[in-house]
């Protein structure tokens, strides 16, 4: 415990970087860009400047408190109708859409608008302290001098395919670049502690850090991609870069037990946190006790309140009304409660199921000396599989999620984001902040933020234990649940006719990081399946 500053996050060499950004007298924003580079270098299926993200950006001296929220929309050749005729199916969490020949989920067509550099050197434009090259720095270092395969990258590499999704290991495969780099001569990925470089990135990002964003969104660089990209079907065009920019946005505030509860406006996840937390707060979760029976039905007839509304209503706000009042009303969450405490089951329509949530994307948690506080999660959705020649990185596949269905709240249109569940949050108690957090992992994002604030504000735990604990989710009308959870418990749930998964990752449903302001001292929490750490400056 510290009170001079820490980072969490999924990767050790990232926290690093962003701990000794802290030391060399940067801010917390300064801290977390740099984090965020060096993460697209040593998890670079998980996230890549070709991603995107959405960023929480608290400075208390300053009075600022905002988002800056770099999405990746479609872009503009693509068309609302386009694979309509080609659709197989929906994931069971309602996180994408399985189509015949997979071109929303790998190879040219599936990759969206870029977000994540344009985000983090706004991040950095607008709450910087350091010089942009000085940020940049760590990450050409990891990718000129090396990093290691880690059990947790490894393990996201071999994972078995989703239904009608690539599997990670084609993802690798798919261009000459991440054979080269990410496989074996047999194909196979390479295995852990196999010494990675990657020069192609180093000089990528020395271009970026002498002449900004600017080179990747019109100039060398973005002709060197879509000269790529159009030359095998690709949608993405000079005219997409050149026009993307972020958004800066006010929070979605909500509140929860006397905290104020701070997040991400659509199309990110925040909605869905505070409409479950608003949903669960007339129960006595501290009563019920932790991940008993009737606790877990609760909170998961919450997430499928909470999931039903994002299917119908949470999208891209410049593309269709969200009603945010309503969503949002502690009316609407007591008629919610109601139903939960009289045995109702609600009904979460999917189109014929197939497989579980990803494990894809990333996040970090930064707090500083001063107590300025940053959290960013950032992702490839389900990576593309494509990498330009040359240049190092891989694409997102963000078009996997989009509906493929006209006239729906998440179907594409040209310049339209698709949802996210990422939802990097702030929770305050009284005046000051107490917990910066958020997760990858898909569409249970949200839900593994939400079960890490209620282990803290209902159970009493510290920021590991919180983050530690084994969690649940119902993104369907099934309930998933992580090993450590007994089968005495699972039992009684399935008698009341649920239908009950079993994950066989003990530590799995998001992999939630965060930072506990707790007076003087910072807790961190890390996920003890990811890789993860919290260190201190």
């Amino acid at each position: 415990m510290s009170s001079k500053g820490m980072v969490s996050c999924p990767q050790p060499e990232a926290a690093e970087s962003g701990v000794e950004i802290l030391r060399a007298g940067g801010s917390a924003v300064d801290a977390a860009v740099a984090c965020a580079l060096v993460q697209t270098v040593v998890d670079p299926l998980m996230c890549s400047i070709g991603g995107f993200g959405t960023a929480a950006v608290y400075r208390p001296e300053a009075g600022i408190h905002e988002y800056v929220d770099f999405h990746a929309p479609a872009p503009l050749a693509a068309r609302a109708d386009m694979w309509e005729h080609l659709l197989e199916g929906e994931t069971r969490d309602g996180f994408g859409f399985s189509i015949k020949g997979r071109l929303n989920d790998i190879g040219y067509q599936a990759i969206a608008v870029p977000g994540t550099l344009s985000g983090l050197e706004r991040l950095h434009t607008r709450h910087g302290r350091l010089p942009w090259r000085e940020v940049v720095a760590p990450a050409i270092a990891w990718a000129r001098d090396g990093f290691m395969v880690r059990p947790a990258m490894y393990a996201f590499w071999i994972d078995e395919p989703l239904a009608g999704r690539a599997s990670n290991r084609e993802r690798l495969l798919y261009s000459a670049s991440g054979r080269e780099l990410f496989c074996r001569p047999d194909g196979t990925p390479k295995t852990i502690g196999t010494p990675l470089r990657n020069p192609d990135y180093a000089n990528t990002l020395e271009t970026i850090a002498r002449d900004g964003a600017v080179s990747f969104y019109r100039g060398e660089l973005a002709h060197r991609m879509v000269e790529d990209l159009a030359a095998h079907g690709g949608l993405l065009s000079l005219q997409d870069l050149a026009t993307y920019a972020p958004r800066e946005n006010a929070p979605l505030v909500g509140s929860y037990r006397g905290r104020r509860i701070t997040t991400n406006q659509p199309p990110g996840g925040g909605t869905m946190l505070l409409q479950m937390l608003n949903i669960l707060e007339p129960f006595d979760l501290t009563a019920l006790g932790h991940n008993t029976p009737e606790y877990i039905r609760i909170v998961c007839e919450a997430m499928k309140r909470a999931t039903i509304d994002k299917d119908r209503h949470l999208g891209d706000p410049a593309f269709l009304e969200v009603p945010l009042d309503r969503l949002l009303s502690k009316d609407y969450a007591a008629q919610a409660a109601a139903a939960i405490n009289a045995g109702e089951k609600a009904d979460v329509p999917r189109l014929n199921l197939g497989a579980p949530v990803p494990k894809d994307t990333t996040h970090l948690s930064v707090v500083d000396g001063e107590r300025n506080c940053v959290a960013i999660t950032h992702s490839l959705a389900m990576p593309s599989g494509v990498m330009t020649p040359g240049l190092g990185f891989m694409y997102n596949g963000c078009m996997g999620v989009f509906d493929p269905r006209p006239g729906r709240t998440g179907s594409i249109a040209p310049g339209k984001a698709r949802f996210t569940s990422a939802c990097p949050t702030i929770v305050f108690r009284g005046d000051e902040p107490e917990i910066v957090l958020g997760a990858p992992g898909g569409t249970q994002i949200a839900m593994g933020v939400l079960q890490a604030i209620l282990n803290v504000a209902d159970h009493g735990m510290n920021m590991q234990e919180a983050v530690s604990a084994p969690r649940f989710s119902s993104t369907s009308n099934i309930i998933d649940i992580s090993n450590r959870i007994p089968r005495s418990v699972s039992r009684p749930l399935e008698s009341l006719g649920y239908e009950v998964v079993r994950n066989p990752f003990g530590y799995t449903i998001a992999s939630v990081h965060g930072i506990r302001i707790n007076g003087e001292r910072l807790e961190g929490g890390a996920d003890p399946g990811r890789d993860g750490v919290a260190y201190e400056a």
